[in-house]
């Protein structure tokens, strides 16, 4: 009798719906939850959080000439003051091809040249989150998971549907709010098993039919027109990925969830809170171990009380309204990432460890303030990376941001020599 007999084969070669018990000996493998089936070893995650048009500089970044361990705090980093010693700022970084003063997250986690393809004028490349999903998504039910917020709230994140960029620099799309991201995670499929199949084999007949029809179509193309067609090829094997993944985790129950259910009003800071609450229940469930989020900017400044728009607030000047707005801004944005780092820190492993312990987290924006692209805020915390945490890191001016990027993903234990415009990894923050 063959070893590896596989449980969705046999059911259908034998014509019938009985379910079997398992058969260790056949290398029958028992279906279970993500929690169940959670490595002994906990896995390492990142988690990236991007905020669109940067902070205030003056009360942001610590002092340039007050470096290493024992730097003083700003004020725009003292909501942060209990975790001090679990994340690091690092300063002087810069993406060399940004040119785009509002987008402060299309290129935030690619680092590439926008004219870089001849003959268009947009072009990107993959993003950090998703060079670790290539290795990490094979394990978990979300190869990654894209957070964002209503459409309508784009302030200072430029094009693209998340900060996430795949393999050919195309946009990923995300889930845009807390009640969204709660029932994509938790809530039980309601359509049963067989019907789900039927609905996955005829999207594959219909992608079959496509792909027949386009490759009839590549005699007698031009160039511009074939490499169109490669693209578009590309795309259907995507989604052919994307069917895959999905027919491999059907028979496995969703997790069950450990919060309740959100509010679908959230809007700004209490939603910005309860999306931090998901992606702590994302990890510990094993649902992923990559996860971006697009943070919203409109909306948090009108549940904090500030006036103005997030642009003008940008272009803040000292002793101005705008300059008051700025600042809460920061203060909430430090407050939530305190709470963050509080919940990391408090959900165990089951080694006793925390999650804390084995994620690496970066916060930040492509933009400084007002149009300034160097030295943007970057804000490193997680011990998954084995970083030097606690430090106010200057490193030399212009020095690519990717340095960092590639420093955390060989932290994590991505298998990866470059990112982007990467020229090394930042030994100074390794630990």
């Amino acid at each position: 009798m063959k070893t590896s007999l596989d449980r969705r084969h046999f059911l259908r070669g034998t014509g019938t719906l009985i379910a079997l018990p398992a058969l260790e000996s056949v290398g029958f493998r028992r279906f279970a939850s993500a929690a169940e089936t959670a490595p002994a070893t906990p896995p390492k995650r990142m988690i990236f959080l991007g905020i669109g048009y940067g902070v205030t500089s003056e009360t942001w970044f610590p002092n340039i000439n007050d470096k290493g361990m024992g730097y003083q705090l700003p004020e725009g980093l003292k909501p942060l003051a209990r975790h001090k010693k679990d994340f690091t700022i690092v300063q002087g970084c810069k993406h060399k091809f940004s040119r785009q003063a509002h987008w402060g997250s299309t290129y935030w986690l690619t680092g590439a040249n926008q004219y870089g393809t001849p003959g268009q004028t947009f072009a990107n490349t993959i993003s950090a989150d998703q060079v670790a999903a290539a290795q990490f998504g094979k394990h978990t039910r979300y190869t990654s998971i894209q957070l964002g917020t209503a459409a309508n709230d784009k302030n200072g994140h430029g094009p693209g549907s998340s900060l996430a960029w795949d393999q050919r620099g195309k946009p990923l799309s995300a889930w845009n709010s807390p009640l969204e991201t709660y029932l994509k995670l938790f809530a039980a499929d309601d359509l049963p098993i067989a019907q789900r199949r039927a609905m996955l084999a005829e999207e594959r007949s219909v992608l079959d039919s496509v792909m027949i029809e386009a490759k009839d179509m590549q005699r007698g193309l031009t160039k511009g027109d074939t490499d169109k067609l490669d693209e578009y090829f590309q795309s259907i094997r995507d989604i052919e990925t994307r069917l895959s993944k999905s027919e491999k985790w059907m028979d496995v129950p969703k997790s069950e969830a450990p919060l309740a259910a959100p509010e679908e009003a959230l809007v700004g800071r209490s939603e910005i809170e309860m999306m931090y609450k998901l992606m702590v229940a994302a990890i510990q469930t094993d649902n992923t171990r990559v996860i971006t989020y697009r943070e919203p900017g409109s909306r948090l400044l009108s549940s904090i009380g500030a006036s103005g728009n997030p642009h003008n607030i940008s272009h803040y000047r000292a002793g101005s309204e705008t300059e008051v707005s700025s600042k809460m801004r920061d203060k909430a944005h430090g407050e939530l990432l305190a709470g963050l780092i509080d919940q990391l820190k408090a959900t165990k492993e089951a080694d006793g460890s925390s999650l804390f312990d084995h994620v690496a987290l970066a916060f930040g924006s492509n933009i400084r303030s007002i149009h300034y692209l160097n030295n943007p805020p970057t804000l490193i915390a997680g011990g998954g990376a084995n970083l030097k945490l606690g430090q106010n890191l200057v490193l030399k001016e212009g020095t690519p941001l990717n340095n960092v990027w590639l420093t955390m993903l060989q932290g994590v234990g991505v298998k990866v020599d470059r990112h982007g415009d990467s020229t090394g990894v930042v030994k100074e923050l390794q630990a």
